[in-house]
């Protein structure tokens, strides 16, 4: 179903190509992208290139003065996205940020405030479960009981490095806030959505650079392990290590335990088998079952967040979690760093 009152919404600062998938998103469920800008006019061309009709604007102030938007989308450098998404805010407008919020808990806690004293939403894309068929049938599943109460959940995030197509803010940890607080936020995310838990604490975390001496300030490997508040137990490991002959970013998993129950999620590629992959193996007392997820959820999340902008609701996802999930991941990264120091 398609968001049925107008939904107007502006992009800016390109900085991630994940910009393309939270427009297309929010194009998918109804929503109509009405204006553009960013600082460098080369990628602002070839963005509205892929995108016709939508109108370039000539500065980020002409973007907060519109009013026929109620949405800014931006996928911003990460240090810059809190300061970003209060200057809209306190335009009377939502946000729409990629994944990770922020790259400290002091612009978080920033954020926070914003959004309490505004009444505006933040909403962040954590494409790894809300953009992907199987992450999201798995929600569902999970939801409807077929694995019964979640012990554990274990992820899996290699991804593609490729070296030299990455931006020089991309290798400076105080633009990304480091591994765990990137890749890891949508790692703990998902956690926080299929175990049901309002809040956890990091037990280990631990972050390093193993192959890419040459940017001293990289790291390519992370983990980190936390206990939700129902007892459910969650370890993740993120690293930059895809090997080059995969067809695709990351052969990223998830492995869930349940009380009744397990499943795994082959988010993105079945090795050897199909590529593009979205699939869950369950295995319960009915059986064992293959779901062939691909192409089939249609991303419910894009317009539940219409609904959310347009009538103040919160059905696509909670305040709370959205930023929970950048609190905590920002913690395992502060754990890591002091380990490592």
């Amino acid at each position: 179903m398609r968001a049925s009152s107008e939904f107007n919404f502006a992009a800016c600062y390109f900085d991630h190509p994940h910009i393309f998938g939270q427009c297309a998103g929010l194009a998918s469920a109804g929503g109509t992208l009405k204006y553009a800008y960013d600082p460098d006019p080369q990628r602002l061309d070839g963005f509205c290139k892929l995108n016709p009709g939508v109108e370039k604007l000539r500065s980020f102030e002409e973007v907060l003065a519109a009013e026929d938007i109620q949405l800014v989308a931006a996928a911003a450098v990460p240090s810059e996205r809190v300061s970003l998404g209060l200057r809209v805010m306190r335009s009377g407008k939502d946000y729409f940020t990629d994944k990770a919020p922020a790259t400290s808990l002091e612009q978080l806690e920033s954020l926070r405030r914003c959004v309490e004293e505004t009444g505006q939403k933040t909403f962040v894309y954590y494409a790894e479960r809300l953009h992907n068929d199987a992450a999201w049938r798995a929600g569902e599943l999970i939801e409807a009981g077929a694995v019964g109460r979640v012990l554990q959940v274990l992820n899996l995030a290699p991804h593609r490095l490729s070296k030299s197509t990455r931006p020089s803010w991309f290798f400076d940890k105080a633009q990304t806030g480091g591994i765990l607080t990137d890749l890891g936020s949508h790692q703990v995310e998902q956690f926080l959505r299929y175990a049901g838990c309002e809040s956890a604490s990091v037990h280990f975390a631990r972050v390093e650079n193993f192959g890419h001496p040459d940017t001293p300030g990289f790291e390519d490997f992370g983990e980190c392990s936390m206990t939700g508040d129902n007892g459910a137990s969650f370890y993740a490991r993120v690293d930059w290590y895809t090997p080059d002959a995969l067809p695709t970013w990351g052969d990223g998993r998830s492995f869930i335990v349940g009380t009744e129950g397990s499943l795994e999620i082959r988010k993105t590629v079945d090795p050897s088998r199909q590529s593009p992959a979205s699939l869950i193996f369950l295995t319960n007392a009915e059986g064992e079952q293959e779901i062939d997820c691909l192409g089939q959820t249609g991303f419910p999340f894009f317009e539940r967040l219409i609904t959310d902008v347009l009538e103040r609701s919160e059905s696509a996802m909670s305040q709370r979690h959205a930023l929970l999930a950048a609190e905590l991941s920002l913690r395992a990264q502060a754990l890591a760093d002091r380990v490592r120091a």
